[in-house]
């Protein structure tokens, strides 16, 4: 393990581990269980609520081999071997309403989470994309905020690009002070507590396991991925990357997810194939 220059892997799924299919590709899964065999610990960064990752994890084998959950960006953190929650960050509960409204006011559609489904009053074509990359079905509501009655880690507005721009900048307006607003997708805006960021996140991990910032390579392809590519030893982008990301990657494979561009980057820069 010593020999590694890399000692943990971070993977974003949508767009990068997983395909436009939302499968895991079987040559990603191989390359990954050889990476762990070689020392490496596998962390799942995604915007996506844990039951979203959870049947990946599972199918990576994570709670026998290890590896570790970043779940809703960063706000969640999860031990897949142990279960323990290394992070827990949860959104200011008197922002609900405001969120909502706001995100009702420019035709924006809010989007929360139980532990098996995804919740919303709407179920428009962005709401039922969210849906699918968690692998789960839309439990739909008369009353969001008045639904949420539990504590929840974000707040995730779905709808088309120029919407959402306006809900950003007024969310961010009033409520700066309190939370943060970035793009996980040109329709998927979050609404996260202070404190959440996938680079924030693996700061915490690496503290978790003992290891430094430059004993971590990332892959990934979206707006959300920029702060851990510029926190990372090594940042790795897919071929399908939006811009902002491919800025700030130290490389971009030749090869998109759909092309297990996660395997490639594993096998030529990790185990050196």
């Amino acid at each position: 393990m010593d020999k590694l220059k890399y000692k943990a892997l971070a993977l974003d799924l949508d767009g990068t581990l997983t395909d436009s299919e939302k499968r895991l590709p079987e040559e990603n899964k191989k390359a990954i269980w050889k990476a762990i065999d070689a020392g490496v610990t596998i962390i799942l960064a995604s915007g996506r609520a844990p039951m979203g990752i959870n049947y990946i994890a599972e199918e990576l084998e994570l709670d026998k081999r290890g590896g570790i959950i970043a779940a809703l960006n960063g706000g969640k953190g999860i031990d897949c071997r142990t279960g323990e929650v290394i992070v827990n960050i949860l959104l200011p509960h008197e922002l609900i309403q405001d969120i909502c409204d706001i995100s009702a006011k420019h035709g924006a559609a809010p989007v929360s989470y139980t532990d098996t489904q995804v919740v919303s009053a709407h179920e428009t074509e962005y709401v039922l994309k969210e849906c699918k990359c968690n692998n789960t079905t839309l439990f739909k509501v008369d009353d969001l905020p008045e639904f949420l009655d539990y504590p929840i880690n974000k707040l995730m507005i779905s709808g088309e690009n120029e919407r959402l721009l306006k809900v950003q900048a007024e969310i961010l307006a009033k409520h700066s002070d309190q939370m943060v607003s970035f793009f996980s997708e040109s329709f998927f805006l979050e609404a996260a507590p202070l404190g959440v960021g996938k680079h924030l996140a693996l700061a915490r991990i690496c503290e978790y396991l003992n290891i430094s910032k430059e004993e971590v390579m990332v892959c990934g392809d979206g707006p959300n991925d920029v702060t851990m590519f510029d926190f990372a030893g090594f940042a790795v982008a897919m071929k399908n990357a939006y811009p902002e990301a491919v800025e700030h990657a130290d490389v971009v494979v030749p090869k998109t997810n759909d092309k297990c561009g996660v395997a490639y980057a594993i096998e030529k820069y990790i185990l050196g194939e």
